[in-house]
């Protein structure tokens, strides 16, 4: 074995294990570990691999339904959507990476998310992305905006897989931690699904794609800690992509997937080979035995530390049938990727490792991969929420022109188009995509069917800092509510769920809450969580960002022709409210951009009312009585007007709506956030068929005004021309920059 360093407790310190974990270690194996398993150990026990601090939670979280064929624990989540098709999916966070190194870390973000889905079998077909950005007039927030969404840009383009939708928020908690989190979905034939499972005792072991060189060694483990002022040292940290090698490799696996000689397969993402071979084992009930002699190397001198410990891109780990070799090597070596059989599953249970003869790593698959530590950290409310929650209406004066509110508010970069983030991303390659960025949610067609899938990404941080458990149901309430004005049902979700410092009470308590916000709300409208991802340590200097529990939702439109939009389609037609007003605007966008203020209860969500709105909304949809559906969010409901008569792709329509408020102050009527409100517009002549719908799901509705004319009118509070108001929401962001 080579000269490597001699573990001491300033090492094992340095790896981010403490005493009680090292002992652990030295217990289960019977020995100290060697700095190679060290490294090993350590970043398999880290917070970003092993969940150590989230495990007890995310139990509570429903994962079983009638549609699900993959829940939790693969490398995506898989649901049905019948005729023999089923959808994969799965969202993670590039959050470290992105702040240290915008471009490359966005990018290898999309790689590593995209091999995730192929390494099913699935084709990726679409992507998401929810990207928070500190303060608009922070000197780094332009860079990195435009680092991240250039990555993303450069590297989903050049792969061939649609970007569709997105959010992009501001808000000064992520001035020292941004969050960069991605998503795709794929198509797969049902009986086509692979498993990252390492069957089969003597058969092969294979690894694919690029060679390894350092970079992205103890990524992971960077993941699994505060940010400091040396953060910026840690570039070696972060992963370079190729998304041209990625493309080579995802015809060349799914070419591979249509043999009968794939027995397991898994991408090298976080923790590289160490993680995909134990991870591999441990489902199977296995061993693998590797010899790095053979692994593909990109710089000479690599260390057996350095070898699995790398995260370098665009890399698969294969178990194939025995016998198989020289057929699936072909294939591989057609594509002009690196191949080699690096070793073979065995029965005793290890993860052996061997370099130049010697065995460098002997340690038990599963104890890696499933028996890390599980801690049930202390939990505090925290101390800023007695602040907040004494805010009172009040102490906010009153605007006397809500005119000019409103034009600044659509001008603010957390409403704003964003046409300047997704021009920049190709959304109509593979010409599936009916339903392009701008509105509720991004539909794609399913080729060869009349069926259609509905995604969004949602997640409202604020509400989610003002109290944790409103914020989780409320994301998932908004990201159904979004797929329902698409025309689609709900079905799944994954999660993204980024926080602070898990060793801080407030932090536990705070995810404490908000898991338990989106399990009830997930139960009720029977979405389960099929995957997702835990980040923790989104902390500069002690100062975390705003817990952010983003969800990312599908659904199914069983007839694609009726699909929905947000915008109006014609003047004359009869715009309705679905739901009721509450004027609730603690945490709103209204306090926030005008005002200044981050306080006050978020709305509330009456789950009961929520689902008869949507309930009432889809079935007109599917009745084909509406011509469009835009649901109430951010900015409350003279935001979601406005966006109706202008965001559409044609022209602008004007609207003239009387809003009761049973005699509620102006900017609350307006401005306010409440939940569970849907608009939409229709021809007066199915309005009857409409009330019919809503009566029997004992829903609200509102007959508010009628589409038409070149402003907006609303009551005597707002009366301005719809040119002004677009062109405030069209340049928001791109004056700013």
């Amino acid at each position: 074995m080579r000269n490597e360093p001699r573990v001491t407790k300033e090492l094992v310190k340095e790896h981010g294990l403490t005493e009680e974990e090292y002992d652990k270690i030295k217990l289960i194996l019977g020995r100290d570990p060697n700095y190679t398993e060290l490294g090993i150990l350590s970043v398999m026990w880290s917070e970003h691999c092993s969940y150590k601090s989230s495990k007890v939670f995310l139990k509570d979280l429903p994962t079983e339904g009638e549609h699900i064929i993959q829940g939790p624990g693969e490398n995506a989540g898989i649901v049905d959507i019948g005729d023999g098709l089923a959808i994969v999916f799965k969202m993670e966070s590039h959050n470290h990476p992105s702040f240290i190194e915008p471009y490359q870390g966005a990018a290898t973000g999309v790689g590593g998310i995209l091999r995730d889905i192929f390494t099913m079998g699935a084709r990726p077909v679409a992507s998401l992305n929810s990207l928070r950005f500190g303060a608009f007039d922070h000197p780094k927030t332009r860079y990195l905006l435009n680092g991240v969404v250039a990555g993303i840009a450069g590297y989903g383009n050049c792969m061939g897989v649609p970007t569709v939708g997105g959010e992009v928020y501001f808000n000064a908690c992520y001035n020292g931690n941004i969050l960069v989190n991605v998503f795709t979905l794929g198509l797969i034939k049902k009986e086509k699904i692979f498993k990252g499972v390492a069957y089969g005792p003597g058969n092969p072991v294979i690894y694919v794609g690029s060679k390894t060189g350092r970079d992205g060694i103890h990524g992971a483990t960077m993941a699994s800690e505060e940010f400091d002022e040396k953060s910026s040292e840690r570039r070696p940290t972060v992963q370079v992509g190729d998304p041209f090698t990625e493309k080579l490799l995802l015809e060349a696996c799914l070419e591979v997937m249509d043999t009968d000689h794939v027995v397991g397969i898994q991408d090298m993402g976080a923790a590289g080979l160490t993680c995909s071979s134990c991870e591999m084992a441990s489902r199977a009930g296995t061993g693998i035995e590797m010899d790095l002699s053979m692994v593909p190397k990109r710089e000479e001198g690599m260390t057996p530390y350095e070898l699995m410990l790398s995260e370098s891109q665009e890399r698969m780990l294969l178990v194939v049938k025995k016998g198989r070799e020289r057929e699936v090597t072909e294939i591989f070596e057609k594509w002009d990727l690196d191949v080699s059989i690096v070793g073979k599953v065995t029965d005793d249970g290890m993860l052996r490792v061997i370099d130049n003869g010697v065995t460098v790593v002997e340690i038990p698959a599963r104890i890696l991969a499933e028996e890390s530590p599980v801690y049930i950290r202390p939990k505090e409310r925290p101390q800023y929420l007695s602040k907040t929650e004494k805010f009172s209406i009040d102490k906010i004066p009153e605007a006397g022109n809500h005119g000019e509110v409103l034009i600044k508010l659509l001008g603010s970069p957390n409403i704003a188009s964003q046409e300047w983030v997704y021009r920049q991303y190709d959304h109509m390659v593979r010409t599936n995509t009916v339903v392009l960025p701008g509105s509720d949610a991004a539909v794609i067609r399913v080729k060869g069917t009349k069926k259609g899938i509905a995604l969004t990404v949602d997640c409202n941080s604020r509400y989610a800092y003002l109290d944790p458990y409103l914020g989780g149901m409320i994301a998932v309430a908004e990201s159904s509510r979004n797929l329902v004005c698409s025309g689609a049902k709900p079905l799944a979700i994954t999660d993204c769920l980024n926080f602070g410092n898990p060793e801080k009470p407030d932090i536990m308590w705070q995810f404490d809450q908000s898991t338990r916000g989106l399990s009830e709300a997930c139960k009720r409208f029977n979405t389960p969580v099929v995957g997702g991802n835990v980040s923790f340590y989104n902390e500069t200097r002690g100062e975390g960002v705003h817990p952010t529990p983003t969800v990312a939702m599908v659904g199914l439109i069983t007839d694609i022709d009726l699909h929905m939009t947000q915008w109006f389609k014609r003047d004359g037609d009869q715009v309705v409210l679905l739901g009721k007003n509450c004027g609730e605007l603690g945490g709103t966008e209204y306090l926030a951009a005008i005002h200044g203020l981050e306080e006050g209860p978020p709305p509330r969500v009456e789950l009961d009312l929520e689902i008869s709105v949507q309930d009432t909304c889809l079935e007109a949809i599917r009745d084909g009585l509406i011509m469009s559906a835009h649901d109430c969010s951010e900015g409350g409901i003279a935001v979601a007007l406005a966006e109706c008569c202008f965001s559409g792709p044609k022209s602008c329509h004007g609207v003239n709506v009387s809003i009761s408020g049973d005699n509620m102050r102006g900017d609350c009527l307006l401005f306010g956030e409440s939940q569970s409100r849907i608009i939409v517009s229709l021809d007066e002549d199915r309005l009857g068929d409409l009330r019919k719908i809503a009566e029997r799901n004992n829903t609200p509705l509102s007959v508010i005004g009628r589409v038409g004319g070149d402003r907006l009118v609303i009551n005597d509070l707002i009366d301005c021309p719809v040119t002004r108001l677009e062109q405030a929401w069209r340049t928001g962001i791109e004056e700013r920059l």
